[in-house]
């Protein structure tokens, strides 16, 4: 539907994954522009590419000629520029909706699920390009192999995406393989509960086009409760159809042994990942078990992934600062945070760890304070600065990380605990406490990151 669109304006185009689709028509030779509230490392980006981008919204901004404005889901209905579309009779779309547009032109590959959605799309995306699938990709980080970061335009008939859940979002794509990792509880401000959440990815498998496939994790309980007709198993724990039959840590990498189930057991290879931590090894074994249900071959999938060194904020290792290994991430769901630190600890036994970790949204923070509590507190030193306000969002402030450092240290007594208002008064506390030999965890999704890149340079 976008070949006769010439002029596209964005609404929020600083987005990881919005940004991504500018790109992808920039190159299609439309032409583009867009707005955000503030300049970023992205919308430089964009700009040294030749798109206009201004700071702030102003209805002016939305010139005559444009055929298509597209915002981003923290834009809401009543911003101005998306009201002056709408006095000019100017199409409007979401980014996904455009995403699912796009989806129907491709063989649409979407990576879904809780946690891994990025990392596996990075990997899943890499494979296809070393297997000569030339794939387009989109995902919500940044791949150093890829010539734009968070997208590669190819020429192929795939299509690798992510299908975020939140307000179910994935719906509105059309796969013709789906890649689900894992089913938590997340965005409760959306979701009533688990099992709405859980109902809402079975009418996205239910949707599958054609002879359509679901690559999905056997490991995971709720996923086991999903009707699958026509699926592909991958798992540790699990009879799966694709499986690590065995996982080995050393400082620096694990060694993960593949193999598949068929008619008896068939030993793949092995593959030495440098990435750490066991929720890695589950996104390598997505990657590899759908891009060997499309024909390629293991061999491919293991050279493919022994050289992958990881991407933007998914435990980013950003050098050394005083003395200690520093590491971006951009994990905020208490699973996300445990099984990174989990990760630290097999990568970097015996090594005290500081954690500064920024909660993201109230209400995210409300529903899961029991389980951050629980997960930060693996960390020996832990640094909470307040929790980021996701722009666009209205929000009760009923909760600080005030109440999450007390709670922590009634549990605790014995941490080093430590509350900051805000990222200065955080850095603060970092210079004061962090020593050499320490592993510094800077988590989050909000801005903790650009602390983490301050401390790097």
């Amino acid at each position: 539907m976008f070949e006769k669109i010439h002029t596209v304006h964005f609404v929020g185009i600083g987005g990881i994954g919005i940004s991504a689709v500018a790109k992808y028509f920039a190159i299609q030779g439309k032409n583009i522009s867009g707005s955000d509230v503030a300049s970023s490392l992205m919308t430089e980006e964009l700009r040294k590419k030749g798109i206009r981008f201004y700071v702030g919204h102003e209805a002016s901004q939305v010139s005559e000629n444009v055929d298509l404005l597209v915002y981003s889901s923290a834009i809401p209905v009543h911003n101005c520029e998306r009201q002056r579309a709408k006095e000019l009779g100017v199409q409007e779309l979401s980014y996904v909706d455009v995403l699912g547009e796009l989806s129907k032109s491709f063989s649409t590959i979407v990576v879904s699920g809780t946690h891994g959605k990025s990392t596996t799309t990075a990997m899943l995306g890499l494979i296809l390009e070393q297997a000569g699938y030339d794939p387009t990709v989109i995902l919500g980080s940044r791949v150093p192999s890829f010539p734009e970061g968070n997208l590669r335009v190819g020429s192929g008939r795939f299509f690798v995406v992510e299908g975020c859940e939140y307000k179910a979002n994935m719906l509105k794509l059309h796969p013709e393989m789906i890649v689900l990792t894992n089913i938590e509880e997340e965005h409760l401000d959306f979701y009533r509960d688990l099992a709405h959440i859980q109902e809402t990815f079975q009418t996205f498998v239910d949707g599958l086009k054609g002879k359509g496939k679901v690559v999905w994790n056997a490991d995971d309980p709720v996923s086991q409760h999903l009707t699958i007709t026509r699926g592909t198993r991958y798992g540790i724990e699990a009879e799966a159809d694709y499986f690590i039959s065995k996982r080995e840590v050393y400082p620096g990498k694990q060694v993960l042994s593949f193999s598949r189930k068929g008619d008896q057991k068939e030993f793949l290879g092995i593959l030495n990942l440098s990435l750490p931590g066991e929720y890695n090894a589950m996104n390598a074994l997505a990657a590899m078990t759908a891009a060997m249900e499309l024909g390629v071959p293991f061999e491919i999938c293991a050279k493919t992934l022994e050289s992958f060194k990881g991407i933007w904020r998914r435990f980013e290792r950003l050098g050394v600062w005083k003395g200690a290994e520093l590491i971006s991430d951009y994990g905020h769901h208490p699973t996300e945070i445990s099984a990174t630190l989990q990760a630290i600890r097999e990568f970097f036994p015996d090594r005290r760890l500081v954690l500064c970790y920024q909660p993201h949204q109230h209400a995210r923070t409300i529903s899961l304070q029991k389980e951050i509590v629980e997960a930060v507190s693996a960390a020996d030193v832990i640094i909470l600065p307040e929790i980021y306000e996701v722009a666009g969002r209205t929000e009760e402030k009923t909760i600080s990380s005030r109440n999450l450092v007390e709670k922590i240290k009634s549990r605790h007594p014995e941490k080093d605990v430590f509350y900051a208002s805000d990222l200065s008064e955080a850095e603060h506390h970092l210079q004061a406490l962090v020593q050499e030999q320490d592993v510094l965890l800077l988590q989050g999704a909000g801005t903790i990151d650009d602390l983490a890149r301050k401390l790097a340079h």
